[in-house]
């Protein structure tokens, strides 16, 4: 597989009127990348709800938090990344330490609202949770053709 990509970080205050730029910022990079538009609409929705609750948890001891948001652009995929510790970090060291969470881990910053777990869930490929000096949400979305060409590989195995 080849690990080229691009890759773009934004540090945001933890406050919740700069959620819009990171809606806006996914916005211009998703259609770049040629995802359509109910695809970008359902990214700028998983990335909304993993900003807001990023910005809720920040602030639940920090009144400066801060959002650091990662984007690596693949020729297949949008991998995304929001960390509410306000630490930069090495975008693929970084994703290889997140596992998948467990059910019964405390994760409920998510909960909290209700809908934002499910909804990440359901509008991404893929979600990984890390919860270690903040919390840190991984979420992946594949290009259509890819998505496919991904699951009938999974099938015909």
């Amino acid at each position: 597989m080849n690990q080229s990509f691009d890759y773009i970080e934004l540090k945001i205050p933890a406050k919740p009127e700069f959620v819009s730029v990171m809606r806006l910022t996914l916005s211009g990079i998703a259609n770049r990348m040629g995802f359509d538009y109910e695809e970008i609409e359902d990214l700028k929705i998983a990335i909304s709800e993993a900003c807001t609750n990023a910005v809720q948890h920040a602030y639940k001891n920090n009144d400066h938090g801060e959002v650091i948001v990662g984007f690596g652009l693949y020729g297949n995929r949008l991998e995304v990344m929001v960390a509410d510790n306000g630490k930069s970090f090495d975008f693929l060291s970084a994703r290889q330490g997140i596992g998948r969470y467990e059910e019964n881990n405390e994760v409920e910053f998510l909960r909290e609202g209700g809908l934002g777990l499910y909804l990440i869930e359901s509008l991404m490929d893929e979600v990984r949770i890390h919860n270690n000096e903040g919390v840190t949400v991984f979420m992946i979305k594949y290009l259509d053709g890819e998505r496919v060409e991904r699951n009938a590989k999974k099938i015909s195995t």
